[in-house]
């Protein structure tokens, strides 16, 4: 039974631990320190065990780098008393000899100096002498007043007293001049053995202090002083000889050592490598000496030496650190300038530096007892070392760091791409590929790979190797444009599918050097793309990519070969078919035709995608004339596509611009292509393309898809509102545009948009959202949202008089716009422009078209230019010349802040093309506080402006509102930009790129072009009322041979009577076709068909007369003759007018009206504005309330003042124009589309009664022609075809006015207008009276009233109040129902044709007529109108009234339908086209 025990019983064993049988005592101990340093020597000196590591030694005279076998112990114990002896020169600068004598046979040290010996004096608190107190007890030292800073190496009390720990014998010896004292005390056994101090007498000028040990070996398992500790040992004597410099000898083992300053111990690593150096002193604000800084180039690694206060810091440290990272950022940057593909980082640079540093540093800092780093922070190191420019110059050029980096970085992408290589191998998987079958294996340089440009190309070439077989050919579709991997960063390159893609398929190496294909799974690479300028682009690219990696393989024979396709087919009807592979081919073909052109039909091949497979078979058939085989002639050739694609060859690539000239290709009938001659001759005009569709014109202002944008506008004679959506396919279609849908809706958004910072005169207007100043246009809706149209301006400053003397450009066989308009003012300076192109970019200001016009005019008057500066519509800030020089001047722009109250500012206006939601992001970033500042800069943001208008309340506090203003409020708010006209690069009249200094340089270029063109014009309509003379003349002539009977019309054949009309000497008027409509097979054969064999062989057409035979009976009295002379009478008038008056006298009246124009606008955008800024007070005052809604803006205002800015004739009958302007309905109902009926007057004089409105404008006083067309394409010069005939009129023919009626025109007689007139003056449909001047004059038909009468939306409201209606139209807008009142034509006439003609000829009017289309024009002396045609011949019916009526149920799809197809519709040959 066991003993139970007592609490707290004691036990023999109750101690005893059952694991080693230790007691607690023995288990748990306490040391001193002495005997700690003893038991764990790691801590204080490091390993006591022997190390083998590579150091640098000093062995034989010279450092030697080699492995190292020592006890990091042992070498710090003797580090500590070297330290101690070159901390005495920091105590004693007089001090100037270091003595060290190393006896490994004696295993003795010593280490003598003879600065200012210790005080040999009792220390009062410690009772002991200071020499003993220093050597003799742990934990004393001079250093520990953190206060006091000082450069000295010992800092925590250990230091020699370690020394004195691990030896057997510590010998102190020091000289005190100061007490003449001199003293010597030895300790023994580990310090555990003190002697007593001997005191003697000295002189007072002997100072020094020599420590003399014996290492206890036995303590670092060694029994000897080994050589490599002797050598290690020695090589830190030679450290210190170069860390205390020139003032200090150092000894060792009584002779000099062969170093005297830290530049000459560097050169003692250096020299033994033979590497350049750059070395540097800095000394701080005293002049002391603190850094010395030696830089060099290392091989792989980062090496450095490094000294703190003479302490050999062997793993750096943060002084180490602080320079190193210096020098490294800065090559840094000159690498990645050098080489952009090199993306080098800093710690890539420190791996190629060697370092040597020597620092003095306040009070060190290190991360053990072994002082081998240095922890402290940088800005406690008690003096800067700012590395100066010309020092960091001098090593990024002299010690050739940045050529060892360039090759690292390109060692390294090429290492990177090597990852993408492919290999010689059977069978590769690539999405999308068609191996050949033979590829990759023993005839593989038989194979051949065809690289195509998209999907549709690809089904082309496989309809194509269908033919040849699949064994040795493959296909691989590109995805668009390869990378231009020049200058591509490696990560571009080895992240691209389609490189990486290629590297597979043909089995290529990076780095490889071929001079043969055998290695390749492929032998040749055929490359197939468009024929038009991106598809020789895609070539260049893909020669670019093989000539940037593998240039040897250019030069194998026929690797790289391509495959053309035809861009022209001609057909003839024979059956016979011709190719043309360049356009300047086809075009002298067409040229040599002359009269033999007809019977051939073209097709233009742009894409690949336009053959079809069994063309693609039949190109594969005759292979050899297709495929073309690239050469390599000699350096010249590599040279040319750096030329290319080099970005280090911006210069050379302007100057190769330059030269271009036009009409240059690539002969395709040769078999073989040097590299140059396709970069010459066919890269160049891809080069050439994009450089015009980045770059405007001097003259127009306008880029190519600007222009085609306006050249559709006026061809469709666009005012009437359209989707930007619908119109951007108009422009497609209409101008041969070849690029994506996006872009064109973006130009047309851009060319209508009106905020702040972007066009003064918008040609376009912009109804709907277009984009604010909020975000730069960028929060514009989609185009299929918004609507617009031209703007009313465009045709005042795009006369339409030019239209006939332009230089329209041909593509596909189709018209399309001019080279360049001629706008009176040079509309790039008013809407400004900016761009990038190949070789050159461009930006040009906005400027005030006041200042251009009053500047044409000065020019005009032969006066001199007044200078002019960059002006923004709508912008309210400041805009001052800063700067002038040769190549431009500067300009500061400034926006408006304005101090509203100690603690509040207001920002009201930003600078140009700062946009309001970024600068708002900035503002509110100011309200965050940072790690910097706890408070943030701005207490509260308030916004107050609108889209049009800027203005914030800023508020803060009283102090912040002081720093700011001290620091400048433009300045801290950043409101202020600069703008310059050193970029102005613009294409000149002969389309050559120039760069132009100054506006007034512009202008006056444009100036001496603009008025060469005036000439141009006066002499174009010069002779067009010549013409039309000749043609009055032949009327009269006929109408009296009628009316006399000298002329029998009625039953006659017609050849008889053409042939007749020959004899009597009847000019004929005949159509003109030019060869490339007939060539293109643009026209149809309606013409042809009218005249049968006889006439053409008596060699009289029916068309030649038609301007007489299609003239109405009702016409042929005495009556019309009296009309015609009294018109010819005018016409010479106008001729004489015309023939007296001047270009400039044209100029002048043109910048008139433009004049009057601009006044318009600006009264329209005073009154927005007044509006704007009421509203915005009433807002701000009512801050802090409830902000009253704003009323919604009336969308019609803006129409209404268009129609009120077009009425600017005041003898002409503007009011009707008005009226015929149909806005569109906003969410109401619409008419279903009405059948089109063409109703001409019989009369051919009214053909040139448009012409005689233009004439107006110089005659007058007035504007140009402003009357609204229906919105549509007006074939230029097309006869009236039967109606059956009528769906083939689809092209515009020849540019010159046509000059006769269609012979199936419904006729009616004039006297029926008369009625209309009666009609006008009881102001029905809400029309005004007619100026006195036109009350003569019949009125025009009032059918088009009609549509006033019916409900309107808001802004056809707002027309209606305009035009004041009349009070008992009867129609209730809430009912929805629109009423038609009858046609003016179904009255009775009292004309000659009597009452069945009148009859017939109306009814089908009244019924078929579509209110919705507006009325074509009034004239001066006469009006007819004119609508559009129908497909079919119209029948003639009993007359009656119809009434329209819209019901709530029509849709939008209604409304769509409503427009008018080019295709349904034809414009009489009365009406005035915009595109002549």
């Amino acid at each position: 039974m066991a003993t139970k025990k007592l609490p707290l019983q004691s036990s023999s064993n109750a101690n005893i631990t059952n694991a080693n049988g230790k007691t607690i005592e023995q288990t748990y101990q306490k040391k001193t320190q002495l005997e700690h340093i003893l038991l764990r020597p790691d801590t204080y000196i490091g390993s006591v065990e022997k190390h083998t590591q590579t150091l640098w030694v000093w062995e034989d005279d010279r450092m030697v780098n080699r492995p190292v076998t020592y006890v990091p112990g042992l070498y710090k114990i003797f580090d500590e008393i070297l330290v101690n002896a070159a901390d005495n020169k920091q105590r004693d600068p007089k001090m100037d000899a270091v003595e060290v004598v190393i006896d490994p046979r004696q295993n003795l040290v010593s280490v003598y100096n003879n600065g200012d010996g210790i005080p040999v004096e009792i220390h009062q608190e410690e009772g002991v002498y200071v020499p003993e107190l220093i050597f003799g007890h742990l934990l004393t030292s001079s250093n520990y007043d953190d206060a006091e800073k000082k450069t000295t190496g010992g800092r925590n009390g250990y230091g020699a007293k370690l020394t004195n720990i691990f030896s057997t014998e510590f010998v102190i010896e020091t000289a005190d001049g100061k007490r003449q004292k001199k003293y010597k005390q030895v300790f023994s056994n580990n310090m555990g053995k003190k002697g007593e101090p001997i005191i003697t007498k000295c002189k007072a000028s002997e100072n020094w202090t020599r420590v003399s040990f014996k290492p206890d070996l036995a303590k670092f398992n060694m029994e000897e002083l080994e050589a490599d500790v002797v050598a290690l040992m020695r090589k830190r004597v030679i450290d210190l000889g170069g860390c205390l410099g020139k003032t200090v000898k150092v000894k060792l083992n009584e002779q000099r050592i062969p170093v005297k300053s830290f530049e000459e111990y560097c050169k003692l690593f250096l020299d033994s490598h033979d590497v350049k150096r750059e070395f540097l002193k800095v000394n701080d604000a005293n002049g002391v000496l603190r850094w010395e800084i030696c830089v060099s180039l290392s091989e792989g690694q980062f090496q450095q030496v490094s000294f703190v206060n003479s302490i050999a810091t062997i793993k750096g440290g943060t002084h180490v650190d602080y320079v190193a990272n210096q020098i490294a950022n800065h090559i840094m940057g000159v690498v990645n300038r050098k080489n952009k593909n090199a993306n080098i980082k800093a710690h890539a640079v420190k791996s190629h530096l060697w370092m040597f540093v020597n620092a003095l540093i306040d009070n060190p800092a290190f991360d053990s007892q072994t002082k081998e780093t240095l922890t402290l922070r940088q800005s406690s190191f008690g003096s800067k070392c700012e590395l100066q420019p010309d020092f960091l110059k001098k090593v990024e050029k002299n010690i050739g760091i940045v050529d060892s980096l360039l090759s690292w970085a390109d060692f390294k992408l090429s290492k990177d791409l090597k990852k993408t290589d492919g290999k010689k191998s059977d069978k590769v998987k690539v999405e999308k590929l068609e191996d050949a079958n033979d590829a990759g294996g023993r005839n593989s340089d038989k194979c051949t790979l065809i690289l195509t440009e998209g999907d549709s190309a690809k089904a082309l070439a496989m309809a194509g190797i269908s033919v040849v077989g699949r064994d040795h050919y493959g296909v691989f579709p590109l995805r668009g444009k390869l990378l231009n991997v020049r200058e591509a960063s490696h990560k571009q390159v080895s992240e691209n599918k389609e490189i990486e893609s290629i590297k597979k398929i043909l089995g290529l190496q990076t780095g490889k050097e071929y001079d043969s294909v055998k290695s390749l799974r492929y032998g040749h690479l055929m490359i197939m793309t468009d024929q038009d300028h991106d598809g020789s682009h895609i070539k260049g690219l893909l020669i670019n990519f093989i000539h940037t990696f593998w240039p040897s393989l250019l030069k194998v024979p026929s690797f790289l070969v391509e495959f053309i396709t035809p861009i022209v087919k001609a057909t003839h009807k024979s059956g016979r078919i011709l190719a043309f592979y360049t356009m300047p081919e086809y075009e002298a073909w067409r040229r040599s035709l002359g009269a033999t052109s007809s019977g051939w039909s073209i097709k233009y091949y742009k894409g690949l995608g336009t053959s079809t497979s069994k063309e693609g078979k039949e190109y594969f058939q005759d292979l050899q004339k297709h495929r073309k085989d690239f050469v390599w002639a000699d350096n010249q050739d590599g040279e040319s596509i750096e030329l290319a694609f080099s970005k280090k060859k911006i210069e050379a690539r302007k100057n190769w611009l330059r030269q271009f000239e036009p009409g240059t290709h690539l002969d395709q009938k040769e078999k073989y292509i040097s590299y140059t001659e396709f970069v010459n001759k066919e890269l160049i005009l891809f080069s050439m393309a994009d450089l015009q569709r980045s770059i405007p014109s001097m003259l127009d202002g306008l880029k190519p898809g600007q222009r085609k944008i306006l050249f559709c506008a006026f061809k469709r004679n666009f005012v009437k509102e359209a989707k930007v959506s619908q119109f951007s396919g108009y422009v497609s279609e209409h101008s041969a545009y070849h690029h994506g849908e996006q872009s064109l809706s973006s130009t047309i958004i851009g060319m209508a948009q009106d905020y702040v910072g972007s066009n003064n005169v918008n040609l376009l207007q912009p109804n709907g959202q277009f984009g604010t100043r909020n975000m730069g246009g960028k929060d514009h809706a989609s185009s299929r949202y918004i609507y617009t149209r031209l703007s009313p301006i465009a045709r005042f400053l795009f006369p339409k008089d030019d239209d006939t003397i332009l230089d329209y450009l041909n593509e596909d066989g189709q018209s399309i716009e001019p080279t360049w308009y001629v706008p009176i003012i040079p509309m790039v300076l008013v809407n400004g422009s900016e761009g990038i192109g190949t070789g050159w970019s461009s930006y040009v200001p906005n400027y005030n078209p006041r200042d251009l016009v009053a500047n044409v005019r000065r020019l005009l008057n032969d006066e001199l230019m007044e200078p002019m500066d960059p002006w923004y519509k709508g912008f309210k800030g400041k805009i001052e010349k800063t700067a002038t020089k040769e190549t431009g001047a500067t300009y500061t722009v400034t926006g408006i802040i304005e101090e509203v109250s100690e603690t509040t500012l207001r920002i009201s206006e930003l600078p140009v093309r700062r946009w309001t939601e970024d600068y708002k992001q900035f503002l509110e970033s100011m309200t965050v506080s940072t790690d910097k500042a706890k408070d943030s800069f701005i207490k509260e943001v308030r916004a107050y402006g609108d889209e049009n208008s800027v203005c914030f309340e800023v508020i803060m506090s009283e102090d912040n509102l002081l720093l700011a203003q001290q620091e400048g409020l433009l300045k801290k708010f950043k409101l202020t930009t600069t703008i310059s006209t050193s970029n102005m690069h613009l294409f000149d009249s002969k389309g050559k790129i120039k760069k132009y200094d100054a506006p007034e340089e512009i202008l006056e270029e444009f100036y001496h072009v603009r008025l060469e063109y005036y000439e141009k014009r006066k002499k174009a309509l010069l002779e067009i009322l010549e013409l039309e003379l000749l043609r009055i003349e032949n009327k009269v002539k006929f109408i009296l041979g009628v009316v006399k009977g000298e002329i029998i019309v009625n039953n006659r054949k017609r050849a008889e009577l053409l042939l007749e009309l020959k004899n009597k000497g009847f000019t004929p008027f005949p159509k003109k076709k030019p060869v490339e409509a007939v060539v293109a097979d643009s026209t149809d054969d309606a013409d042809d068909s009218e005249e049968s064999p006889e006439e053409s062989n008596r060699g009289v057409r029916a068309s030649d007369y038609d301007y007489l035979l299609s003239m109405a009976i009702g016409t042929l009295t005495l009556e019309k003759v009296q009309e015609l002379c009294a018109d010819r009478d005018k016409l010479n008038a106008e001729v004489e007018d015309m023939r007296n008056a001047t270009p400039k006298d044209l100029w002048m009246k043109d910048l008139d009206v433009l004049d009057k124009q601009l006044d318009e606008q600006d009264k329209i955008d005073i009154q927005t504005e007044e509006a704007r800024e009421k509203l915005k007070k009433k807002v701000m005052n009512a801050a802090g309330k409830a902000a009253p809604k704003p009323k919604p803006r009336k969308t019609n205002k803006k129409a209404e003042s268009t129609a009120e800015s077009m009425d600017v004739s005041s003898g002409s009958t503007a009011e009707t124009a008005n009226v015929s302007e149909v806005v569109k309905p906003k969410g109401r109902g619409r008419p279903a589309k009405a059948k089109p009926v063409v109703i001409e007057d019989e009369e051919e004089e009214d053909e040139v009664l448009a012409l005689k409105d233009r004439l107006a404008a110089y005659n007058l006083n007035s504007s140009p022609d402003r009357s609204e067309v229906t919105e549509t394409e007006a074939p230029k010069a097309q006869t009236k075809a039967p109606a059956k005939r009528a769906a083939a009129q689809k092209k515009a023919l020849p540019s010159t006015p046509d000059v006769s009626d269609g012979e199936d025109a419904i006729e009616i007689d004039d006297d029926e207008f008369e009625p209309a007139a009666a009609v006008g003056g009881k102001k029905k449909g809400g029309r005004k009276p007619a100026a006195a001047k036109a009350a003569a004059a019949p009125k025009p038909p009032e059918k088009r009233a009609a549509a006033n009468n019916q409900s309107q939306s808001v802004g056809q409201r707002l027309i209606t109040q305009v035009l004041k209606p009349a009070e008992d139209a009867g129609v209730s807008p809430d009912r929805k129902v629109r009423k038609m009142r009858a046609s003016p034509f179904n009255k009775k006439s009292g004309a000659v044709m009597g009452k069945n003609t009148s009859s017939s000829s109306t009814s089908h009017e009244s019924e078929e007529v579509s209110p919705l289309i507006p009325s074509l024009g009034s004239l001066d002396e006469e009006v007819s109108e004119v609508v559009v045609a129908p497909k079919a011949r119209p029948q003639r019916a009993t007359k009656k009234t119809t009434t329209y009526v819209i019901s709530d149920s029509d849709t939008e799809e209604d409304n769509d339908d409503i427009e008018i197809s080019d295709d349904d519709i034809e414009l009489s040959d009365d009406t005035d086209s915009d595109f002549e």
